[in-house]
């Protein structure tokens, strides 16, 4: 297959194998276009994007503006001749003037099943709401959010245990894998183009504190899928005596109500610990208190006297 002149979008490390999987392909990424670097970590020290060490690494140059909306950077872009852009997790909405840019699309990869979970967290809402099967999209890009026209897509089944982390895995990969099959595709002029049913359309919100604390009296499978969902970023989390819980891992463990408040410890396991909600029972397998590392439960319970018949708020 010859070579398509691509500019790549992308920013965390989600879009890192769409990019080396365009590389390896043997397309000739001219650009690669990323958010700034910003503070990370305690001591906020400036780190690149993961897809910017990618480019480096394959000498691609990089290009890391503010606002991808600037005239300017546009004509700078136009100037690459660019066939085609693929845009994965970049950050920003494109403007109708870069997305008319190249002749055969601006290419977007989206984890999820289009048109379901449009929008900035489709993995994790997906998680979070117990879906059984979600999976990855590449479509056309036009002026609405996640609104293209479908290429192409594929489907995962979600564990019932799985979280937000071990799926965000599995997706980076399988969306690679589509990209190449779509790049294929539009290169032979084979590629379909299927307009999304908008009635069907649901959404993923950016995640926020108050979705991320834990609602005791709801049931259990509610208040592990919130749990799992969140793992391992941003944690769902919980009070004790004041001070914040994250929650990082649970399992169900039981359908019996046995009449406690929800949130109250109703016994130890060899495990962890295991807490009364709404309906049905949770045990929590693994813990991080304020300001410490993560534990298992079980350590947990014991180092701040975690005892049957006290209430998690």
């Amino acid at each position: 297959m010859p070579d398509m002149r691509t500019i790549f979008m992308g920013t965390p490390d989600f879009a890192v194998p769409c990019l080396e999987r365009l590389i390896s392909e043997g397309h000739e990424v001219v650009c690669v276009v990323t958010q700034p670097d910003r503070p990370k970590g305690r001591g906020r020290v400036l780190a690149a994007p993961p897809v910017k060490e990618t480019a480096a690494a394959h000498q691609i140059p990089v290009l890391q503006p503010e606002r991808i909306r600037n005239d300017q950077f546009i004509t700078q872009l136009a100037a690459l001749r660019p066939e085609v852009i693929v845009v994965v997790a970049f950050g920003q909405l494109l403007p109708k003037s870069l997305l008319d840019l190249p002749p055969l699309g601006c290419i977007n990869v989206h984890a999820s099943l289009l048109p379901r979970y449009r929008g900035a967290a489709p993995i994790h809402w997906a998680v979070i709401n117990g879906e059984p099967v979600t999976g990855v999209t590449t479509m056309y890009m036009d002026a609405g959010m996640d609104t293209g026209d479908i290429i192409l897509s594929d489907t995962t089944t979600i564990t019932a245990d799985q979280t937000t982390g071990e799926l965000y895995e599995v997706l980076k990969l399988q969306g690679a894998e589509l990209l190449a099959k779509t790049m294929q595709a539009i290169r032979s002029g084979t590629a379909p183009r299927k307009p999304q049913d908008h009635d069907l359309a649901t959404y993923a919100p950016l995640l926020t504190r108050e979705v991320e604390r834990v609602n005791w009296k709801q049931s259990a499978a509610v208040v592990h899928n919130l749990i799992r969902g969140l793992n391992p970023w941003p944690g769902a989390y919980c009070l004790y005596q004041g001070k914040i819980f994250k929650l990082c891992r649970t399992r169900i463990s039981g359908s019996e109500d046995t009449g406690k408040e929800p949130g109250t410890i109703i016994a130890l396991s060899d495990y962890g610990v295991i807490v009364q909600t709404g309906r049905g029972t949770v045990e929590l397998l693994e813990l991080q208190p304020e300001c410490r590392k993560k534990m298992n439960a079980r350590d947990c319970a014991g180092g701040y006297c975690l005892s049957v018949g006290e209430v998690f708020d």
